[in-house]
Parts: structure tokens; sequence; C-alpha cells
């Protein structure tokens, strides 16, 4: 089955719009743990730090997801899309079915 190059662009382009908007919106959830101990008990302060940590985890991790999208559009864009960037074999379809964004194939992933 040939690669529909369309289909994955806008899956590519969907994912990339999802992602951006929940790094926008989570950008509150890493702002500075104010730790004022007249206002809030140390269980709260750890509980909100921890929660802190947590979001920035998640939107680094958004990062990296939204810059291999980005190059997924790049390798579409440039017809070097679904082939592995170790060996230069073709990714298999069913692969990039789940992970448009994927690099390698499966030998070269293991």
């Amino acid at each position: 089955m040939p690669l529909d190059e369309k289909v994955f662009l806008k899956r590519l382009e969907e994912k990339k719009l999802t992602l951006k908007n929940l790094i926008v919106s989570a950008k509150n959830s890493t702002e500075v743990v104010e730790l004022d101990q007249t206002k809030i008990g140390r269980l709260s302060r750890m509980d909100a730090i921890q929660r802190q940590s947590m979001a920035i985890e998640m939107e680094r991790r958004r990062e990296v997801d939204l810059r291999r999208i980005e190059a997924a559009i790049e390798r579409l864009k440039s017809g070097d899309f679904g082939c592995c960037i170790t060996c230069d074999e073709e990714i298999p379809l069913k692969r990039l079915e789940f992970d448009p964004a994927c690099t390698t194939c499966v030998a070269c992933a293991k």
C-alpha cells in the first residue's frame, strides 16, 4: 500500500496544533511556587513543588514531541518521509501509522 503523504501531513499538523495548545495552556503550572509559610503549610508547599516538577517534565516532553513532529513535516516536504535515518530503508507503513514522527525502521530501533 503506497504512502499517502497528504493523510500523514494532516495528522502531523493536527498533532502539532494540539501540542502547541497544550504547551500554552500548561504555562501556569510551571510558574515558581511561592514558599511563604504564612500562607500555606509545609505539606501543601511540597505538593505544589511536586506538581510543578511534574508540569515542567510534561512541558519538556511536549517540546520534544513538537520538535519530532516538525522534523517529520520537514521530511514530508523534502521527500525523505518514511525512510529510516539510520539505514535509509523504508519504514513499514504500520509503524508510520502508529507514530508518523518515527525516524527509524524496526530493525534500527532495536
